[in-house]
């Protein structure tokens, strides 16, 4: 099996989508599983894992349901208001469904750089393993050693690294993005998606080997063991067709061995998100 780790679903308006700023037109159409579906047939993708877009209950619900409603979708990362004094009431609305496997708040907008670090928002953090849910950090380079002070008040808590932080591959620029991706891999709880990576390059004149010092980094500190793919569809169609985007990973991970294949492709999903899977494909 062979597993899309970051994608979205969205039925667009402009309240909810503010995030889509200029030169981002072409997303501002709905986006749903009948649109992707035939796209992961065509590259041998058998399932996926979709990921919130909206910072909202009601993101969580629209998910849900979406993954009742298909079977590709193998797992879904939502959102809840992880500093609220209700926190807990909004996980056990949700927590029974056996799909949802993950929260995710888009740090990355937040004004202040030491969000992570507050208070109510680290309590929010701690709740988590109780309800055996990952937390995906959506992160700008900057905000990797913060992620790192969080990552080391919890050595029980599984995290996942979205879009291997954003680096500055557009203007070719490796630190401190390095260092700091080292720092937090440091910590074993913590893997890594190589994913949202032609976003950050030239949209219109990347190269596959633009990412190849990138990947070469991620696969050197989280070793093939701590790695996940994704597509981050359709927000990557700014910049690539679904089938390129996937290509690029697909084709570097060949050169690894057969084991490191399915373990980035198969095994490391199915463990690091606990998907369960059957045997049914798109």
């Amino acid at each position: 099996m062979r597993i899309d780790t970051h994608q979205h679903f969205w039925k667009y308006n402009g309240r909810d989508y503010t995030w889509m700023g200029p030169g981002m037109e072409s997303l501002k159409q709905d986006r749903l599983p009948a649109d992707l579906a035939p796209l992961l047939k065509k590259t041998a993708i058998d399932g996926t894992v979709t990921v919130q877009a909206r910072q909202c209950l009601e993101e969580t619900e629209f998910l849900l349901q979406l993954a009742d409603e298909n079977s590709f979708i193998k797992g879904v990362v939502g959102w809840v208001d992880l500093r609220s004094p209700q926190l807990e009431v909004q996980l056990e609305r949700f927590c029974w469904h056996p799909k949802l496997r993950g929260v995710r708040h888009v740090i990355h907008d937040e004004p202040d750089d030491q969000f992570m670090m507050g208070d109510d928002f680290v309590h929010g953090i701690r709740k988590l393993r109780k309800y055996d849910l990952t937390y995906d950090l959506l992160l700008f380079p900057k905000h990797l050693p913060v992620a790192a002070q969080l990552v080391a008040k919890f050595g029980e808590q599984t995290f996942v690294l979205d879009h291997i932080a954003k680096p500055l591959i557009k203007d070719g620029k490796i630190e401190p993005w390095k260092s700091d991706l080292r720092r937090l891999a440091s910590f074993k709880n913590v893997s890594c998606k190589i994913s949202g990576m032609v976003t950050e390059a030239d949209w219109h004149n990347w190269k596959d080997e633009d990412f190849t010092p990138y990947i070469d980094i991620v696969l050197e500190t989280f070793g093939a063991e701590r790695i996940m793919l994704g597509s981050d569809w359709p927000v990557c169609t700014l910049a690539g067709e679904y089938e390129q985007v996937i290509a690029i990973a697909a084709d570097y991970v060949q050169k690894l061995s057969p084991d490191e294949q399915q373990a980035i492709w198969s095994k490391n999903p199915k463990k690091i998100y606990k998907i369960r899977t059957t045997n049914q494909t798109v």
